[in-house]
């Protein structure tokens, strides 16, 4: 296994990997890894009759009820034209609600129902199973180092990383 040093060698440089002159870039190792792990989940979301975007929709509504469909589009990096058919077929197999704004009676409150709850917590569930596979390669402390660091990188907000300016996803 390549093993990154983290720096430790003290080139002035920076950190390399301790078999190769270079490590890749984040996005090399990431991009890849993220499609097979979406790949992967497509057929459990489908046994649960979810597609990536509704799947999306649940996790993204888990932090609590989102005000209106344009901020929960971008909480989740999707485009808000394309996000309205999901929340339709969502909020018509009872598994989100939309309820009027008590700040603003034209906009509307999405959250999870009882059943979108449960129905999220299965699929994930499941998703996760399959992902524990893949994480048994990895000794309990690499584990551990790469769920925390994920966590950590996965929350930070967008501009942060891209910059403000920065492009928007495609």
């Amino acid at each position: 296994m390549t093993e990154f040093d983290g720096g430790a060698s003290g080139d002035p440089a920076g950190p390399r990997e301790l078999s190769s002159p270079r490590r890749p870039d984040l996005a090399a190792m990431i991009a890849p890894l993220a499609r097979a792990l979406m790949s992967a989940e497509l057929p459990v979301l489908d046994k649960h009759g979810l597609t990536m975007w509704a799947y999306a929709v649940l996790l993204g509504l888990d932090r609590g009820p989102a005000r209106g469909q344009g901020v929960l589009a971008q909480e989740i990096g999707a485009d808000k034209t394309r996000i309205i058919p999901v929340l339709d077929d969502l909020q018509q197999r009872g598994l989100i609600e939309r309820r009027p704004d008590p700040a603003d009676r034209r906009a509307r409150v999405l959250a999870l129902t009882a059943r979108g709850r449960a129905l999220r917590d299965a699929a994930q569930a499941d998703i996760q199973a399959k992902e524990e596979i893949l994480l048994s390669r990895l000794d309990a402390d690499d584990r551990r180092g790469l769920l925390n660091s994920l966590i950590v990188l996965s929350a930070l907000p967008r501009e942060e990383i891209v910059g403000r300016d920065g492009p928007t996803p495609p």
